[in-house]
């Protein structure tokens, strides 16, 4: 099997398949594939052709890759929530003060966390981040109209939360 061949013949539809999934260009994910080509080229049987196994293995990456990153996303939504809060600062801020404005933004993002992650989403990014709403119907890949709807419903349903903070 020659290697250099291989990558040769596949390049563009391996490069297509991953932008077509990931919605990106990313080398990272076509090194991978071909690493994987390479370590597993002994478990390649000739049942079907050689260029659907490599368009297999460039679509279990992508989806991979997909997977992890929104695993990322998720997370890192709930530490950069997290560092947030903590870097508001009052300046006419007495111990009593500090404390009952901590209880307060702990309720908030407690409400905030018990969203649905499409609510929550929405919510951090145009409210806490300050995207607009284009902004984060590209970061999300969705309608701005659905930003909107997405954005009215979390309010609604933090209003009904956090009544009692009103």
């Amino acid at each position: 099997m020659d290697f250099k061949e291989i990558i040769k013949t596949n390049k563009e539809n391996v490069k297509n398949i991953i932008r077509m999934i990931t919605k990106e260009e990313n080398e990272d994910l076509e090194q991978e594939v071909y690493l994987k080509v390479w370590k597993n080229s002994e478990k390649y049987k000739e049942k079907g052709s050689f260029k659907g196994w490599i368009t297999t293995i460039a679509k279990n990456v992508s989806k991979d890759y997909l997977k992890s990153a929104v695993n990322r996303h998720e997370s890192l939504l709930v530490s950069e929530e997290d560092k947030t809060f903590e870097n508001i600062k009052d300046k006419k801020s007495t111990p009593e003060l500090k404390l009952l404005k901590n209880e307060r933004q702990e309720k908030i993002l407690k409400a905030i966390n018990k969203l649905k992650p499409k609510f929550k989403e929405v919510i951090v990014y145009c409210e806490i981040y300050g995207y607009t709403y284009e902004d984060c119907a590209k970061r999300i890949k969705c309608p701005v109209g659905t930003v909107k709807s997405r954005i009215y419903n979390a309010k609604k349903i933090l209003a009904e939360t956090l009544s009692d903070l009103m």
